[in-house]
This record gives structure tokens, C-alpha cells and sequence, in this order.
């Protein structure tokens, strides 16, 4: 402390060092003592108004957010929303990635943990976790997105609210067609049942073909092992299909020559179309975009805005996106920021020069495929009134209202 001190005084030259220098020296040795290591907790009550007057925190073991920003997942009994308008940027973090769950996270050791994999196969063989790790790695950015993801109803909603079940990370892991080689598919079975290792057991039929394509048994998420809640210590991860696809915690893969039928491919995760039929493994999610700025609840000034959100495809790369300021009756293309990834989130953007006239604007993407994403009208005309609650990805409207608020044009339609 004597030592801190002279090297405080030794700031102050002595025709300065009055009673406001005394006063600063005090206060800097005070915060010199709070970021000492161990003390964990910072004082967010110290008033600092020149931060080049005292020394800041040493380094820790794990870094944390700036105490000014504060993005957090809005959260119901079985999921959790990412906050779209709170990020920058195609990644999101690894602790505001949504979450989905049927019976709660489980808790898995490692040590203990065991994939098997049987059925029409030449080898059934169990891996440990360090198993899957002694295969090639591979890594690659794609989205993840619950089927059920779009919500409607108020002006009041936000971004996260009405399309929050995606996110996107770096995913590590082993191929899927790595372990198929390793046990041998027999001629003829093109389904395979995943199984996870929670309360629901959570189990898919998935074709073959999707695996031996691009699956991965992912481990890693964002440069760290999975979180608890996106299936550590291992996941299935099928790039572009509905997340409930995307087994986690998963334990078991059985193949066979044709689909198992469970629970949640049949009762669940269909959609009605037209004339009372089902579709059912409607596995590819659709392109779509949102606009996460300006949205609600921010609010806008008049003269030059950029409006930017995020766009992504289940099918392929987003092709383009475009923009509409007056309600649809014109579109313009948005600029890209790259790079701009195969079934992967990718940001736009649009300078625009708003007047201070209420008016509504929206975004529709395009992929590489020439799907163009529907209105919810286009919507309905294709499915029929009574949709379901499945893979719908309507173009989303924000009003600017003349006051400069941001506000949702929420859609019925369920009559």
C-alpha cells in the first residue's frame, strides 16, 4: 500500500498536490484495493468519471460482459428466445443461444457418456466421448431454428419474441459419415432413429441421406464444449433441418429401412395443408428474414436510417434480400455482409432516407434454390387457414409511426 501511494504522489508535483489530489489518491488507492485478485465483485456504485484516473480490473479466469450491456433470453416453461435485436454479427453467444426443451437439461458426466450405435449395421459399436474425439474434426457455421419459430398478436413485440428459436454458432464435431463407415451401413437401410438422453427421450427418424451428407455428432460450440443445454457432452446436428431434428444429448442411433414413427413425427412436428391432409418430415427449414433494427422497442429519427436484420435458409445460401419502405409496393436490394455461408445466418442491410411519414417496412429473402419467402397471405393460399403452428416464416412488418416509435403489424391468422 506505501508503495501504491508514493507512485500516486509521484502523479501529483508538489505545487499541485492540494486537497483534490489528496481526495484522488484516495480514491484510486481505495480502487486499486477493490480490483485486487480474489475480489471477484466490482463496486458498480464507484462513480467513475475518468476511467485513465484509476486502475482497472487485473485479469480473471473467465471474462464477462461490460455492465452497461445486459442481453438476455426471454424464457417460458419449456423454451428460451434469443434477443435478435440485442446482437451484432452473424454469431451468437454461446449463453444467449434459444433453447427448446421437452424434459428439462440433463445432467451428463462425461466420463460416463456412451453412444450407441446398432441396428442394420455390420459392426454395432458403443463410442465413449474421447472415441468421437479420436476421429477427424471438423468445424462449420450454420443456424439452428425451431420449427415453431413465429409468434403474432400485439404491436408490442419484439424481435426476439416474434422469431427468437434460431441461433447460429461455430459447431465442432466428428462427421456422421465418419462413424457410418466405421460401423458398416448395411445394403437397404436408409433411416436412422436418434435418441437422446433426456427425461422426454427425444427421438427423430432421419434419412440416411441427410447424414451421410453433412450431419455431424457435434461436441463443441463457439470454441468451447457444448453447453448443458444445447446437449452436452454431444449432439446430432443436421445443418439447415428444424431443430427438433437436431437431437441432443444423444445416446443412441439405430438404422433401419424405413422410418420409426415416434411420437414426435406423428402427433407433433406435422403441418396441415389443404383438404384435411398432413404434411409430414418437412425436415428443410425455409428462407426467411426479420428485421432487427429498427424494430421494437426502439425508435427512429427523421432523415437517413440503416435498417439491417438477419436472413438465413434451410436450402442453401441466402441469394439476396430485399427491402420494402412502403409497405410492399416496392422492393430494393440490401447489401450482404460477408461472408455469406451455406444454411447460415447472414446480416443486411439498407440506407434509407426516412421522410417522417408513417409507413411500413419489411424484408423478404431469396436463396440460391429461388425460393422467395412468403407473405402470410401467400402463406394461408398455399396451406390453407388452419396451418398449425409449424414452419411458418411469413415477411415480418415494422410501422414507423410519425412520433418515431417502432412498432410490430401483428397478422391473424387463426380467425
Amino acid at each position: 500500500m506505501k508503495e501504491e501511494l508514493e507512485e500516486l504522489n509521484n502523479d501529483f508535483p508538489a505545487a499541485r498536490f492540494n486537497r483534490r489530489s489528496l481526495i484522488a489518491a484516495a480514491t484510486a488507492t481505495a480502487a486499486l484495493a477493490l480490483f485486487r485478485p480474489g475480489n471477484a465483485q466490482v463496486n458498480t456504485n464507484l462513480l467513475i468519471t475518468d476511467p485513465t484516473k484509476i486502475q482497472g480490473p487485473l485479469p480473471g479466469k473467465l471474462g464477462s460482459r461490460s455492465r452497461y450491456e445486459n442481453p438476455e433470453k426471454k424464457t417460458s416453461d419449456t423454451s428460451s428466445r434469443t434477443p435478435l435485436q440485442d446482437l451484432y454479427g452473424m454469431i451468437t453467444p454461446s449463453d444467449l443461444h434459444f433453447e427448446r426443451h421437452h424434459g428439462g437439461v440433463p445432467d451428463i458426466d462425461p466420463e460416463n457418456y456412451e453412444l450407441l450405435i446398432h441396428g442394420m449395421v455390420e459392426k454395432p459399436m458403443v463410442f465413449t466421448l474421447k472415441d468421437l474425439k479420436r476421429f477427424p474434426s471438423v468445424s462449420r457455421i450454420a443456424f439452428i431454428e425451431c420449427s415453431g419459430n413465429f409468434r403474432t398478436g400485439k404491436e408490442t413485440m419484439t424481435a426476439q419474441e416474434i422469431c427468437g428459436l434460431t441461433s447460429q454458432s461455430e459447431w465442432t464435431g466428428v462427421m456422421l459419415s465418419t462413424i457410418f463407415r466405421e460401423v458398416g451401413i448395411k445394403p437397404g437401410a436408409t433411416w436412422f432413429l436418434a435418441e437422446g438422453s433426456d427425461a422426454a427421450v427425444m427421438t427423430r427418424s432421419i434419412p440416411v441421406r441427410k447424414g451421410l451428407e453433412d450431419g455431424m455428432i457435434a461436441y463443441g460450440q463457439n470454441g468451447e464444449a457444448l453447453r448443458p443445454q444445447q446437449g452436452y457432452p454431444a449432439r446430432l446436428f443436421l445443418p439447415g433441418w428444424e431443430g427438433n431434428t437436431n437431437v441432443k444429448w444423444i445416446r443412441r442411433i439405430e438404422l433401419s429401412d424405413q422410418p420409426f414413427m415416434t411420437r414426435e413425427e406423428t402427433s407433433k412436428y406435422t403441418e396441415q395443408i389443404k383438404d384435411g391432409k398432413v404434411r409430414q418430415f418437412s425436415f428443410d427449414m425455409d428462407a426467411r428474414s426479420i428485421i432487427t433494427s429498427p424494430s421494437y422497442p426502439g425508435s427512429v429519427e427523421k432523415g437517413w436510417l440503416e435498417i439491417s436484420g438477419l436472413a438465413w435458409s434451410g436450402r442453401g445460401k441466402i441469394e439476396r434480400v430485399e427491402v420494402s419502405t412502403d409497405a410492399g409496393k416496392s422492393w430494393h436490394s440490401a447489401s450482404l455482409q460477408q461472408p455469406v455461408l451455406d444454411k447460415a445466418h447472414v446480416r443486411f442491410r439498407y440506407l434509407y432516407k426516412w421522410n417522417g411519414d408513417e409507413t411500413e417496412i419489411m424484408s423478404r429473402a431469396v436463396d440460391t434454390t429461388g425460393y422467395t419467402q412468403p407473405t402470410l397471405k401467400q402463406l394461408i393460399d398455399a396451406r390453407g387457414k388452419d396451418m398449425g403452428g409449424y414452419h411458418l416464416n411469413p415477411v415480418t412488418a415494422w410501422v414507423l409511426k410519425k412520433d418515431g416509435r417502432v412498432l410490430f403489424k401483428p397478422e391473424n391468422w387463426r380467425g
